[in-house]
């Protein structure tokens, strides 16, 4: 028997020869991509979704924002209200949310209720996201805990650099409506795999609950909170508005490679996290964010030269692909008993950062033009760096526990 992050005794996890159940986690992986790609989707295929239901494209966009409140608003409640559920159960019901919300938009005629339909997906998200790496975890042997959550995050950029591009191609040839519907029956053969291949585990003990504010008074919880809302933020403003940057600079024409170098160097900045962060988490840290400020000064200097644009953009995505698994694990590690409600917490500030991005980017944009952008990033980025250096013995320590 072994203690699990949740601090209820469990069963030993990860596999007997102390290798990763791959199978399980790839499971995992699908999930998180089809969370990212359900969320994202709509902005490849707004003109043919604003036409088709009859509203304008500023009120089609709204489409994410209202996923991203879903997830924001539920994210907690929902985690709270869970606690004691079979993890299996609750990750079967969040695919479940999915697969209902992306039929209902596929087929829906009705502008409301297309927005009821991502108002639902997006709650799933925030059960998801709330769940998916403590899952990881538990399912890997203790070392390899980092790698575990590392390979499930790949769904992330996966789903943005390549599953939105296939995405809109495949609105463009068959319609709008035939991607959502391809979204569900992905979704129905992942909860087969998940139900053939995912293990389960108990939820908490009602007498082990911790209250879900009272996470942020243990030590090292709030600063990996305050870091996972001012990056994310930070990196919001310039990704939802690389496009009109790229535009600024006379590249109008390379979002779409621009995005594509940026998803590849996140896949690879997930690699070599997933290989240190056992041993590394403070280091790799303190890298993303140094890597994502060299990034935004070369932005802000440099733009004119495409080579060093491209370049930029690199360096972007090598600091922040590895991001949600440094931050899902720090504050796993933090948490402790509190772990899940650290977790929910950190995903209602990430999707507020999500939404308060768009905000603030679209303030810049009217009131100082895209050339704001990324010296936008670096004003962020100075209290981030300060707090991750500061928070040495609790969020960000200089050596992880055995």
């Amino acid at each position: 028997m072994r203690t699990d992050i949740t601090g209820v005794p469990g069963p030993r996890t990860g596999s007997g020869d102390g290798k990763l159940p791959l199978a399980g986690l790839w499971a995992l992986a699908t999930a998180a991509f089809i969370t990212s790609l359900t969320e994202t989707l709509p902005a490849g295929v707004l003109p043919a979704m604003s036409a088709d239901l009859g509203v304008g494209e500023p009120a089609m966009g709204q489409s994410v924002t209202v996923y991203a409140a879903g997830t924001a608003l539920t994210a907690i409640p929902l985690s709270a209200a869970t606690a004691g559920w079979r993890r299996k159960r609750l990750l079967l019901a969040s695919m479940a949310g999915f697969a209902v919300a992306n039929t209902v938009t596929a087929f829906s005629a009705n502008y409301p209720l297309t927005m009821v339909a991502r108002f639902v997906a997006g709650v799933a998200a925030g059960v998801a996201w709330a769940l998916l790496a403590g899952y990881a975890r538990r399912m890997a042997p203790v070392p390899l805990q980092g790698k575990a959550i590392a390979i499930v995050m790949t769904g992330i950029p996966i789903a943005l650099s390549l599953g939105v591009p296939a995405g809109t191609f495949l609105g463009e040839a068959l319609g709008w409506r035939t991607t959502f519907a391809v979204i569900t029956v992905l979704t129905t053969v992942l909860i087969g795999w998940i139900v053939a291949a995912v293990p389960d585990f108990p939820g908490r003990r009602a007498e082990g609950r911790a209250r879900t504010l009272g996470a942020l008074t243990v030590p090292g919880v709030a600063p990996v909170l305050f870091v996972t809302l001012v990056f994310v933020l930070a990196h919001t403003i310039l990704y939802t508005y690389i496009a009109t940057f790229l535009e600024r600079v006379g590249m109008g024409g390379s979002a779409g490679l621009v995005l594509l170098v940026f998803g590849i160097a996140s896949l690879l900045s997930i690699w070599i996290v997933g290989a240190l962060i056992h041993r590394r988490l403070r280091v790799l840290m303190i890298a993303g964010v140094l890597l994502v400020a060299v990034a935004a000064a070369a932005l802000a200097l440099l733009s004119e030269n495409p080579v060093l644009v491209h370049v930029a953009v690199t360096l972007w995505g090598l600091g922040w692909g590895g991001a949600p698994t440094l931050l899902q694990t720090a504050v796993g590690d933090a948490g402790g008993e509190a772990a899940d409600a650290a977790q929910a917490m950190l995903v209602t500030l990430w999707n507020a950062a999500m939404a308060g991005g768009g905000i603030v980017g679209g303030t810049l944009l009217g009131l100082l033009g895209p050339a704001a952008f990324p010296w936008s990033v670096l004003v962020l980025l100075v209290p981030v760096l300060g707090v991750v250096i500061g928070a040495r013995a609790h969020g960000f320590p200089a050596a992880r526990a055995r």
